[in-house]
């Protein structure tokens, strides 16, 4: 019999549906239940692309004598992290206060029946006693009996509890203090203390991709490429780091994309699990370093990645789903890993010759024992000079096999996916895909992120709000900061591939409610949810980045870019004060807040704005010849002559009545005189180094 669940938008929250738990979602029909009855709250978050939630699933929630134990003592809520960050970034930092350890998937948090405040939790917990943990059935029965015997210490905790919550936020830096460059310089000695020089990435197994450190890296070296001493070895890191990445399994070698993180040194075996939000940010990473090094493998990538994301995520109305699953038929990886003979039967001798020392099937089993995960093992120059081939004929048979072995994966049972869009997560793919719009030259790049685009503006713009998520037809639950900001921040890099002056309306309307709902007008920076947010136990206001960029921080970043582009004061205010505010974290961990710490360079100095009046054709040429040249501190809108509704600040830089092309050429509230030739252009931006 289907519990409460069944009705849900969300894929994660119907995948239990049909447990014999009595689930509720979280809302007030569940929170009154719990206050009338007396019964604690047993919150159980996750996502549907979880393996240990499965796992957990299957192990716990699916079995009836377990679930009788659930049902009898506590009102059971399932939760969908993705859906409800504001509820998982809470308990989660609660998990940690409670238990002094790390957090992750699936969170199990038991909570008070009347106020919600966390008194016990971990993450996954066995059916039977193992890894040092007890068995969930008697965890249940023990955690009920502490509940109703030992309220007193529960509510004495519990307050303790509270006042560390309310201890989160650090003190702002003074007002009299001159921001100033030092977190930049710590945060690159930090990067390069946990940089893995063999094989890439920072710190050790399990290993993450961190785009926000990658970006932060190739900004540094382009910032000091024209003065004396270029950080070569900021530009060695970032570069290793993807090649190792795009050259192991992290990547799917045949069909695109990137997995979650790889559980060893080596980028060699992942967790299976491909997420839109590291696609999306990582596709950003790949499309600069190829502008920026001309390097083929990064620009490979970038296209392996997105045709990916437009292949197997990309929705029918526009916009991107979520995520594909680690499992298939029960097994993680399953789709993904092959047997050497299974590949030699369907392969040409010659082709399998190439695919074979390429991808290690010459070796021993590297998933499980019996399974062959792929992963780039040796240059295809030495593979073409050991068969006595050139090295565009291995490419070719390279090309041919993986196009074959594609065919024959996609009929393999699929992992789950994920079928919900969520808009932060598609303003991370919206920018990604820009950037490869502009590197690759792919009209159809540019294409699918204005498609993503207009189903966020018609779908999930409501009313001058933005909603969170949809599922099909169905949207729901008022949007985060995160939401606001990286969609303010995606619009303006799609404004950089194509003007259109709707699109800055929206960015600025989009400014204006981050303004009005979520600035702490106290001590400055940003509440995750906005005032009128359903009232939880704590409104959190976090600087570090996470699993995706921090809010504050593109928060920051994007206000001081609208703030220079628009002339508009209150912006570049609001952005000061999120630094001040930020200050004291910033100097303690600057690694673990790099998009602040790139918000803090534009603001130690401003970013190149240059803005192109003309003929479409022309500007088009114009903006084409800037594009060749990486520089992330430079923002390049080519508006044409024609073009309406502009705002003070750009109207007041026309296009010059003979139909011929011009430049203006800004750093901060400084501008050049109109340039009308590139050569006069690029003398200038030379001399504003």
């Amino acid at each position: 019999m289907a519990n409460r669940l069944s009705g849900a938008t969300s894929p994660y929250l119907q995948q239990h549906a049909a447990n014999p738990v009595d689930w509720y979602p979280w809302g007030p029909e569940a929170l009154a239940l719990a206050r009338t009855s007396g019964r604690p709250i047993l919150l159980s978050i996750g996502y549907s692309a979880c393996h240990w939630c499965h796992v957990m699933a299957h192990e716990s929630f699916e079995n009836a004598a377990t679930a009788g134990v659930m049902n009898e003592l506590f009102v059971n809520i399932k939760v969908d992290r993705e859906e409800r960050p504001d509820l998982d970034r809470i308990y989660q930092i609660a998990h940690q206060m409670l238990t002094q350890r790390g957090g992750g998937w699936p969170l199990t948090m038991f909570l008070t029946h009347d106020d919600h405040q966390p008194f016990f939790g971990g993450t996954y917990f066995p059916d039977e006693a193992r890894y040092g943990m007890p068995a969930f059935r008697d965890l249940l029965v023990r955690v009920a009996e502490y509940y109703r015997e030992r309220g007193n210490e529960v509510r004495e905790q519990n307050a303790a509890l509270m006042r560390a919550f309310a201890d989160l936020t650090p003190a702002p830096a003074e007002a009299t203090l001159r921001l100033h460059d030092t977190p930049l310089r710590a945060a690159r000695r930090e990067i390069e203390s946990g940089f893995d020089r063999s094989w890439g990435g920072f710190g050790t197994a399990p290993k993450f991709p961190h785009p926000a450190t990658i970006e932060g890296l190739l900004r540094r070296w382009r910032a000091s490429a024209d003065g004396a001493e270029p950080d070569l070895q900021a530009l060695y890191m970032a570069t290793l780091t993807l090649a190792r990445m795009a050259e192991g399994g992290l990547y799917d070698q045949l069909g695109g994309g990137f997995c979650r993180y790889s559980v060893d040194e080596y980028w060699m075996i992942p967790h299976f699990e491909k997420m839109l939000y590291d696609n999306g940010a990582l596709l950003a990473c790949y499309a600069q370093a190829a502008v920026a090094t001309g390097d083929a493998l990064f620009a490979r990538a970038a296209a392996g990645t997105a045709d990916w994301l437009l292949r197997d995520l990309q929705a029918p109305e526009g916009g991107f789903w979520s995520s594909l699953d680690a499992d298939s038929e029960g097994h993680e990886g399953r789709f993904y890993v092959w047997r050497p003979e299974q590949v030699r039967a369907l392969l040409e001798p010659a082709e399998y010759a190439v695919f074979a020392p390429r991808f290690g099937l010459d070796r021993e089993a590297n998933f499980e024992g019996e399974y062959w995960h792929l992963h780039s093992y040796r240059p295809i120059e030495d593979i073409a000079a050991a068969l006595g081939i050139g090295v565009e004929v291995a490419n070719a048979r390279l090309d041919s096999a993986r196009a074959k072995l594609l065919e024959v994966r996609r009929q393999r049972i699929w992992p789950g996916r994920d079928e919900k869009l969520l808009t932060s997560w598609n303003a991370l793919t919206i920018r990604g895909l820009a950037m490869a719009a502009r590197t690759l030259q792919r009209e159809d790049l540019r294409e699918a992120a204005d498609a993503a685009l207009e189903r966020i503006r018609a779908q999930l713009w409501r009313d001058g709000r933005l909603l969170a998520t949809c599922r099909g037809d169905v949207a729901q639950l008022p949007a985060y900061l995160d939401d606001y900001v990286m969609l303010a921040d995606a619009i303006l890099e799609l404004l950089q591939v194509r003007w259109r002056s709707d699109d800055l309306q929206f960015a600025c309307d989009l400014v204006e409610v981050v303004l009005e709902r979520f600035e702490d007008r106290d001590t400055g920076g940003f509440y995750f949810t906005a005032d009128d947010h359903e009232a939880l136990i704590h409104r959190s206001k976090s600087f570090a980045d996470e699993a995706t960029p921090s809010g504050n921080g593109v928060a920051t970043f994007v206000l001081q870019r609208m703030g220079w582009l628009l002339g508009e004061t209150r912006y570049l205010t609001a952005a000061e004060r999120t630094l001040r505010a930020a200050w004291r974290t910033l100097e303690r961990y600057p690694q673990g807040h790099m998009t602040l710490v790139t918000a803090l360079d534009e603001h130690v100095q401003p970013p190149q704005i240059i803005v192109l009046r003309g003929a479409a054709e022309s500007i088009a040429r114009w903006r084409g010849e800037l594009d060749r040249l990486f520089d992330p501190r430079r923002l390049i809108l080519a508006i044409p002559g024609d073009a309406t509704d502009l705002p003070p600040a750009l109207a007041t830089k026309p296009a010059p009545a003979d139909g011929s092309t011009v430049a203006y050429l800004c750093r901060g509230n400084t501008c050049s005189a109109p340039l009308t030739s590139l050569d006069e252009l690029a003398r200038n931006l030379r001399l504003m180094l």
